[in-house]
């Protein structure tokens, strides 16, 4: 391992404690964040949301995207635009961030745990169907638990450190079932299936800007949706539900404070005039990475899966046990260069313990051996 540290040290061209993954701020942050506080717009209303929004929706492929204060309001607001509602049920993969099953929670409906593929640590299209065939049946257009007798409204599958799941086959499944797609891409920006980018599959998807994300504005999320009605609910939601009047504050439901800043916006912005470079900074990392552990029979590097350009967000190994993991976590961090494991499967965690799950084989065994590396953008 002592091997590992030294490669590692060396790519990054130090020996000071090297974090998992740290933010670069190397364009127009500065300019753009002096003009918003010049502009004295530093909150929800301002020209750098809107330009945020038409960039990133350019980006990926969409044709709405709207700003939001994280990821988990991106998705939470999602869910809700996918009409799901209290003591509906929501199919979602074990081995995720804890966001996922929050933004369920939030609405009062309830994570339904099915199994994740080896190759993209991402839901599982053959396990799904399993599941729904063995457990569901169409009634009225609706997909219903004949375990529970809930309605399963939506599926959330997540990009795992941002490579793609097989999404287009889960859309297909979702769509011959009568259930919501929305992807949790929190991970994923600047990753692709087969040629087209990741969380607009589905009828909504989430991308979450966090200052660990490979790029940020210290929080943020967004919203993005091909459905101008989606996405003009999303903005009145966000918004508080404050209908439009120039001073007037008439409010038509419940709303939610969770429109993003435009000072967050303003860093977003430049943030996003550097991605690409970011991303072909992160893929040759993972050139260097694929290389380093050839050489190594009992620690295997995750690449990208097939049909798929990951953006390779978080580095990732696989141990070949339990106590190998522990004892690789244990000597990296010691010797100053941040590991981490994988989470824990939610079925594990206390809030979730009693959601139905069938066999979750895969998810266990990576939950016992992956550790993310190094995977900041060298600059």
């Amino acid at each position: 391992m002592q091997k590992l540290i030294e490669f590692i040290q060396d790519i990054y061209k130090t020996k000071e404690f090297l974090p998992l993954h740290e933010p670069k701020f190397i364009g127009n942050e500065k300019k753009y964040l002096n003009d918003c506080i010049d502009s004295t717009f530093v909150s929800s209303v301002g020209k750098y949301v809107d330009k945020f929004e038409k960039e990133f929706a350019s980006y990926v492929g969409s044709k709405y995207a709207i700003a939001t204060v994280n990821g988990t309001s991106a998705l939470h607001i999602s869910l809700l635009l996918a009409d799901v509602k209290a003591e509906d049920e929501v199919i979602t993969q074990p081995l995720t961030f804890i966001a996922t099953c929050n933004a369920i929670s939030y609405i009062g409906a309830k994570p339904v745990f099915v199994d994740v593929d080896l190759d993209t640590m991402g839901l599982s299209p053959k396990f799904l169907q399993e599941f729904l065939e063995k457990n569901c049946e169409l009634v009225d257009n609706h997909c219903i638990n004949k375990t529970t007798n809930k309605i399963i409204k939506a599926c959330v599958p997540m990009h795992t450190f941002g490579h793609p799941c097989r999404i287009d086959e889960i859309k297909d499944i979702c769509d011959k079932w009568h259930i919501s797609l929305v992807e949790d891409a929190a991970e994923s920006l600047g990753s692709y299936y087969k040629g087209k980018h990741t969380g607009t599959f589905g009828k909504l998807g989430a991308f979450s800007f966090n200052g660990n994300k490979i790029i940020t504005s210290g929080g943020g999320g967004v919203i993005v949706t091909d459905d101008e009605k989606l996405a003009q609910r999303a903005k009145h939601l966000t918004t508080t539900a404050k209908v439009p009047h120039p001073y007037e504050y008439r409010h038509d439901e419940i709303g939610y404070n969770y429109r993003m800043p435009n000072i967050n916006a303003a860093l977003l912005v430049a943030q996003l005039e550097q991605v690409d470079k970011f991303l072909e900074n992160k893929r040759d990392l993972a050139s260097k990475y694929e290389e380093f552990f050839n050489a190594n029979s009992e620690i295997k590097f995750v690449k990208e899966p097939q049909n798929s350009k990951s953006n390779y967000w978080l580095q990732a190994v696989i141990l070949k046990d339990i106590a190998s993991r522990n004892k690789f976590l244990d000597y990296t961090n010691k010797q100053g260069v941040m590991t981490r494991p994988i989470w824990k499967l939610m079925n594990e965690l206390e809030m979730f313990k009693d959601c139905q799950c069938v066999n979750l084989e895969n998810a266990k065994y990576l939950e016992d051996r992956v550790v993310n590396i190094s995977s900041g953008v060298r600059i």
